[in-house]
């Protein structure tokens, strides 16, 4: 039971890591144009995103993909511009539903690029036969997704008091924290290690 504990709060803590929050920022880019009626969208959103995350863990962890640090590094912020443009730009319409099935893709997309970025560190971590490693990594998702369960569920309760007791429409709330993301993730792309070549 200890051991499930050990790997399990390594992927609270990675999700939760406040000098890591390229995955909070994610998050919140992913779920700021949702309320509490949209709960079943969102838990199916997280979901793709660790199924994505794990997947690229898993063969990252076996050897059969491997990317340069430094290119996953870039994508990442990427990532989370793209889920914010796509936020801004689709705040306040209700086309939002028509292309959710884009949206799916898009996270389980995203989830694999988040778990390339973290597989380096967590194949070092990770010790044994490939067989006991299936174990530890299915610990591992479910400390990233409770997690992420915690952020989102943040989020949706900061996006209710802003919208009820400030009066934020739910657009402008969309707007405000996107463009707050955007601003945040720009410095991350323009600083990023592969443009210094």
């Amino acid at each position: 039971m200890s051991e499930f504990w050990i790997y399990f709060q390594i992927g609270l803590k990675h999700v939760l890591d406040i000098h890591a929050y390229d995955h909070v920022l994610f998050l919140i880019a992913l779920t700021v144009p949702f309320s509490f009626n949209d709960w079943k969208r969102i838990f199916l959103l997280v979901s793709l995103f660790t199924i994505g995350h794990t997947t690229a863990l898993l063969l990252s962890v076996y050897n059969i993909v491997a990317i340069k640090v430094n290119i996953v590094e870039l994508l990442i912020p990427i990532t989370i511009l793209i889920t914010s443009l796509y936020a801004l730009f689709t705040a306040g319409k209700s086309s939002k539903k028509d292309s959710i099935n884009l949206v799916f893709f898009i996270t389980l997309f995203f989830g694999i690029i988040h778990g390339l970025g973290f597989s380096n560190y967590f194949k070092t971590i990770l010790g044994g036969s490939a067989n006991s490693k299936l174990i530890p990594l299915s610990e591992f998702a479910l400390g990233i997704e409770s997690a992420q369960i915690v952020v989102v569920f943040v989020v949706l309760i900061l996006s209710y008091i802003v919208q009820t007791v400030f009066r934020f429409s739910k657009r402008d709330w969309t707007l405000v924290m996107s463009a707050f993301i955007i601003g945040v993730v720009l410095p991350m792309i323009i600083e990023s290690e592969i443009w210094n070549r």
